[in-house]
């Protein structure tokens, strides 16, 4: 019997919720993470210009490019080699080159696993930032944070598994991004804001608890009494579910995400006093992960906020990409890093994974100086804690950034890794839809165990 046809054959309305919260939490084998904080950075961070020297490009800086500009493109005749901008030094005890651009991160390269050999087949920012979250590059399939939601829940009932923090932006591709797809409508993501009131529309109408309590548990009486007739329809079991978890996280969240109990040092260390608006909120989304995962939520995604880059990602410089790829750097370099320093200093790093990734690299080479374009067959991402192994460089580019030439490296790959740390075979974590079993990597995913601990 299939979880879903456990789930299904289980008692009506709270009984069905409460069976699904016992099958919840059970791994596949002893997981090395018990949770995962998610940090994407929309639009295309340039490998070259970040974690993956290329003194070759130095070197051919200004002269002709002649090939060609993507996959399946005609060959270009107007471009020319760009060489970073930026310096770049070996840092930590691991000697892992990071470039000027990230002098906090910099200074964690010891707890980190960069991976410079990843690909993604996609040069469309919608398509591939789809693919890097639900193993697809079309809308209507689970996100990674959904599937491991439905895998393991939350470790506090009152809380969901699965959070969104964000500034405002949504990646291209949408919400699908964050969807929970197939899987009932309880495992998608739950949005939290930098600025206003962190979640809509959870506010009581009625100042009294107990009277807000009856009204609540008059409708739940109805909605059951509806589930009833329908035979156990997962949308309205679902929607009850939101509702009472509404209803709980009304006590809950506003505990959860004030920081009025934190040091003026941590503060510090995450950047929460600095004069950029934008720096602040990302900072603030940084520590309230930390808080989050502290509180048993199990999938945290933070997100960009959209100030150089425009609708297409915030890392999507096909101009000035030093201004942009400098901003967008300050705004998430220290909250990142003070993120990493905490969650050690607390002796959670060990069991929080955390995964910083963007949809593809840039080009080496581009029509006019400051700039690059879209690039998938190259970029670099990178993974810190949670049974990571740190101070690894993984994978390899050849002498100009171009291509992916040693253990390369997919997104399913990826998925699988981090699924693996979890205690989660990604072959094992199904869910029948469309007649078949289905899963995030599909046909695809390789382990990639030199990256474990």
């Amino acid at each position: 019997m299939t979880r879903r046809q456990a789930l299904q054959s289980a008692s009506l309305g709270f009984g069905y919720t409460a069976f699904a919260s016992l099958l919840a939490g059970q791994p596949h084998f002893p997981a090395r993470a018990k949770n995962v904080i998610f940090c994407f950075m929309p639009g295309g961070v340039s490998h070259v210009d970040s974690f993956d020297p290329k003194p070759k490009l130095a070197t051919l800086d200004g002269q002709p490019f002649s090939g060609f500009y993507q996959v399946g493109a005609k060959a270009e005749t107007n471009r020319k080699w760009v060489a970073s901008p930026w310096k770049f030094k070996q840092h930590g005890q691991s000697g892992a080159w990071v470039s000027d651009l990230f002098p906090h991160l910099a200074t964690c390269v010891d707890h980190m696993a960069i991976v410079r050999s990843m690909v993604s087949g996609f040069p469309l920012h919608p398509r591939a930032n789809l693919l890097m979250h639900t193993g697809r590059n079309t809308g209507g399939f689970p996100s990674l944070g959904s599937w491991v939601n439905y895998a393991l829940g939350s470790e506090n009932k009152n809380l969901p598994g699965y959070v969104l923090l964000h500034a405002g932006a949504v990646p291209p591709g949408g919400l699908e991004n964050f969807s929970n797809g197939f899987l009932p409508a309880t495992y998608q993501a739950t949005a939290m804001q930098a600025e206003g009131k962190p979640v809509l529309n959870i506010d009581p109408a009625d100042k009294d608890p107990k009277i807000q309590r009856a009204k609540l548990d008059a409708l739940l009486q109805q909605d059951r009494q509806f589930l009833s007739t329908t035979r156990n329809d997962d949308a309205i079991d679902s929607a009850i579910r939101n509702y009472e978890m509404a209803y709980t996280m009304q006590s809950v969240v506003p505990d959860v995400l004030n920081l009025d109990k934190e040091s003026p040092a941590t503060k510090a260390l995450y950047g929460l006093e600095v004069g950029d608006r934008h720096q602040r909120n990302y900072a603030l989304q940084c520590l309230r992960a930390r808080r989050l995962v502290e509180a048993g939520v199990r999938f945290v995604e933070i997100t960009c906020p959209e100030v150089y880059g425009g609708d297409n990602g915030t890392w999507d410089q096909h101009s000035e990409l030093k201004k942009g790829h400098e901003g967008n750097a300050r705004i998430t370099d220290q909250p990142i890093a003070g993120l990493i320093k905490d969650l050690a200093s607390r002796g959670l790093l060990k069991e929080t994974l955390i995964v910083w990734a963007t949809e593809f690299g840039r080009t080496p080479h581009a029509p006019k100086p400051d700039c690059r374009d879209h690039h998938e067959t190259a970029f670099t991402i990178w993974m810190a804690g949670g049974g990571i192994k740190g101070g690894l460089t993984y994978g390899a580019t050849d002498e100009m950034g171009m291509k992916a030439v040693e253990n390369v490296t997919e997104v399913h790959d990826l998925h699988a890794t981090i699924l693996h740390t979890l205690g989660l075979d990604h072959k094992k974590l199904t869910y029948r839809f469309g007649g078949r079993e289905v899963s995030l990597t599909d046909v695809h995913g390789t382990l990639i165990k030199s990256l474990l601990s």
